[in-house]
C-alpha cells in the first residue's frame, strides 16, 4: 500500500544524521526571510538583497546532501552586500547592540539568529561527514549580512540603536590617541 504523503512533512524526518537538523534550520532560516521580505517592502535595498538571499538559503540547504550548489560567485555577491551594509552603517556596528528597533529589523535580527544556527548545525554534520569550506563562510558571512541589513533598517527609520555593554566578557580598553598641541 503507498504511503498517505499527508502524514509526512519531510522524508528524511527520522534519520539520525545531523543533515537532517541543519536542512531544518535552513528551512527555518528560508522562511524567516520571507518574513523579512514581508516587513522590510519600503527599503530597496534590503528588499533587492533579500529576493536574492531567501533561493540561496535553499540552496545552501541542500549543498550537504545533494550537489554542492553555492558557488564562488555566490560568496563574492554575498560579500559585497556585507560591503554595501557595512559602508552605510559603519558608525553603528562598531560595538554589540541589542535586537530591537522596527518590525523588520526585529525579524532581519531573527535571521541573524537563524543563520547562526544553521551555522552551528553545520558544524555537526562536518563531524560526521566532510563539509565544503564554502558552505561555512557562505552561512557565517550571511549572519553578518543579516545583522548589517538590521541595523541599516533601523537608519532607515530614524531608529537609533542600543548598545549593549556585557556583564560578563570586559570590553577591551582602547588606546586614546595622544593629541598634538
Amino acid at each position: 500500500m503507498k504511503k498517505d504523503m499527508r502524514y509526512l512533512c519531510y522524508p528524511f524526518m527520522r534519520e539520525s544524521a545531523s543533515t537532517v537538523d541543519f536542512e531544518i534550520r535552513t528551512d527555518s532560516l528560508t522562511t524567516h526571510i520571507g518574513e523579512a521580505l514581508a516587513l522590510t517592502e519600503d527599503v530597496a535595498a534590503v528588499q533587492r538583497d533579500l529576493q536574492i538571499l531567501q533561493p540561496m538559503a535553499y540552496h545552501l540547504n541542500g549543498s550537504v546532501r545533494g550537489k554542492l550548489a553555492i558557488r564562488d560567485e555566490d560568496l563574492i555577491e554575498l560579500s559585497n552586500m556585507y560591503d554595501y551594509y557595512v559602508n552605510c552603517t559603519r558608525d553603528k556596528i562598531d560595538h554589540f547592540v541589542l535586537p530591537q528597533g522596527t518590525i523588520g529589523a526585529c525579524v532581519l535580527h531573527g535571521c541573524r539568529s537563524e543563520a547562526k544556527k544553521s551555522v552551528r548545525a553545520l558544524h555537526k554534520v562536518s563531524l560526521e561527514r566532510e563539509v565544503p569550506e564554502i558552505l561555512f563562510n557562505y552561512a557565517n558571512l550571511l549572519a553578518n549580512v543579516f545583522f548589517t541589513m538590521a541595523v541599516y533598517v533601523n537608519q532607515h527609520h530614524g531608529v537609533e540603536e542600543i548598545p549593549f555593554v556585557s556583564k560578563s566578557y570586559p570590553t577591551k580598553k582602547t588606546k586614546k590617541k595622544e593629541v598634538a598641541n
